[in-house]
């Protein structure tokens, strides 16, 4: 299946670089402080799939010694106009950066596998941020839950495509930002919760921590399904211990 990559476009990119963390954004970023609070000793972070790079700066005011990297030059060109002192870098496709084993505390995934299309792709690439991962630490991986593509949100709408109620695992969904002065649909690839299990145990990884955020009738913003649904699935990882590999 071709998912077309909306960030790779120049014009899409420059208006996403204009996009903060507006309401139903905000739901997916509130709670992570808590989150890695609880869960992340150090200091030194990766945000894998940074796009103009704001997780990276709001990574950075958490105290994080942060560097982001993404597939999309357009991205990475919008990050460092937006922060020339940040560490932005582009990297190849399948790859997560030349970094040795052990290399971070924390790694962030912000909404980065709703694109990455097949099981052998995102498993790839969590062997990748599990390697660079160090022991005891954990990976942080915000997605897209599936119910997402069903219903209208305060920064999304889904019903100019009825057919995404038909999608099944790895299919594409179509959603448009409404929050974005650019109003082309983005390009997702469904991805429900048994199937991230199944990929994470293929890779060396464990689910620590699940956590579904809700709106709240006293936030302001002029909340649609938020306050039933969550829009967001927020996964922390750890390493599996050797001894459980080994044992399968």
């Amino acid at each position: 299946m071709g998912v077309r990559n909306s960030y790779e476009d120049s014009a899409y990119a420059a208006a996403y670089a204009q996009l903060e963390f507006p309401g139903t954004y905000y739901l997916a970023f509130r709670d992570l402080p808590g989150i890695l609070a609880r869960h992340v000793s150090g200091k030194r972070a990766l945000d894998f799939g940074c796009g103009t790079g704001r997780s990276t700066r709001w990574l950075g005011k958490l105290g994080f010694d942060a560097v982001g990297v993404d597939i999309s030059a357009e991205m990475i060109r919008e990050a460092l106009a937006r922060d020339a002192d940040g560490d932005y870098r582009r990297v190849a496709d399948g790859t997560v950066g030349p970094w040795p084993d052990s290399s971070f505390d924390l790694v962030l995934s912000a909404f980065t596998f709703d694109n990455i299309p097949t099981a052998d792709h995102k498993a790839g690439l969590f062997r990748a941020l599990a390697r660079v991962l160090k022991p005891d630490e954990r990976v942080v991986n915000l997605v897209s839950a599936p119910e997402i593509y069903w219903h209208e949100w305060a920064s999304f709408t889904t019903k100019d495509f009825p057919e995404n109620r038909q999608a099944k695992c790895g299919d594409r969904v179509r959603i448009i930002v409404t929050a974005l002065a650019d109003q082309r649909p983005v390009e997702d690839v469904l991805w429900p919760d048994e199937a991230y299990r199944a990929v994470y145990a293929r890779t060396g990884l464990e689910v620590v921590e699940v956590h579904r955020p809700l709106g709240r009738p006293d936030e302001p913003y002029a909340w649609a399904t938020e306050t039933r649904i969550a829009p967001w699935v927020i996964y922390v990882l750890g390493k599996r211990a050797r001894r459980d590999l080994q044992a399968e």
